[in-house]
């Protein structure tokens, strides 16, 4: 097993995230799902409360381009910044280093932006979210609970889950504002975030994101962010990822998310060499 740094990873994941995961020695073939599958697809499984069952390992298609960009739905991949948002959007680009890569949690947003791969398990009453960073959000399924008047900030802020006929909604307020960037290019919120999420399972083989974006302070009007999924293997699960252990490269990083490269990609190079990888274990040579 590979051991790597947290910023050499999220410096690739901006790039080229659905090609560049190197953690536990997986290559693209398991991080990422094909684009279209020849076997019509099977119903999505539900319930016992005859919801949809959203559990299992969920990777993102290699045609969602551009990977971890929030504005890809957008005209020219362009966000409809204030003039706030845009001196927020300058200082990112010129006076912070990505926070993934200095081992702060992405959020929301962010993660539904990401490339990388991530595991849902579903209770009658919460659903919880795992991450490859070895973060999780949890996020309570009670159409009757509002939020709080002061919701305490936080990274994933105050999520709220109900259901919407066969879609799960997730209602978020009270993100921080500090040390956090809404996606992988630099691009700002600010405290007055708001997002929706409306997640749905259209078969077996995929779940479906439509969230809406709303910030005042950073943002002239609310905008739309869509994504897909395609399952992973049964066996297929997310693992343990120490993101400060052997972070080599966070004094080698500049500021903003890098520039992009010939290919294309985006990020950082000439970093930290590696450290050399772990001799295995027996179980592991079988």
């Amino acid at each position: 097993m590979k051991r790597y740094s947290c910023s050499q990873l999220t410096a690739a994941l901006a790039g080229l995230a659905l090609a560049s995961l190197p953690a536990h020695g997986q290559d693209i073939d398991r991080l990422s799902a094909p684009d279209v599958r020849s076997v019509k697809p099977k119903p999505a499984p539900r319930t016992a409360e005859g919801h949809p069952d959203f559990s299992g390992y969920w990777k993102g298609t290699r045609d969602t381009k551009p990977v971890g960009n929030i504005a890809k739905d957008l005209p020219d991949l362009k966000l409809p910044l204030t003039p706030a948002g845009e001196a927020a959007l300058q200082h990112n680009l010129t006076a912070t280093i990505d926070p993934e890569s200095l081992c702060i949690i992405g959020g929301i947003p962010r993660h539904d932006a990401s490339g990388l791969p991530f595991e849902v398990l579903q209770g009658a009453n919460k659903v919880a979210f795992l991450y490859w960073y070895s973060y999780y959000r949890l996020i309570p399924i009670d159409a009757r609970r509002k939020h709080s008047e002061d919701p305490e900030p936080s990274f994933f802020g105050e999520e709220l889950g109900h259901w919407e006929g066969d879609a799960l909604v997730i209602d978020s307020t009270g993100f921080k504002d500090e040390k956090v960037w809404i996606d992988e290019n630099a691009n700002p919120h600010s405290d007055a975030l708001h997002v929706v999420e409306r997640w749905t399972r259209p078969d077996a083989d995929h779940i479906h994101v439509e969230a809406v974006i709303e910030d005042p302070k950073f943002y002239t009007k609310p905008f739309r962010y869509t994504r897909t999924w395609i399952a992973g293997k049964p066996d297929e699960e997310v693992h343990e990822y120490s993101c400060s252990e052997n972070n080599v490269d966070s004094s080698h990083l500049g500021f903003g998310p890098g520039p992009i490269r010939k290919d294309g990609t985006r990020g950082y190079d000439n970093l930290a060499p590696l450290p050399p990888p772990l001799p295995k274990t027996p179980s592991q040579e079988k």
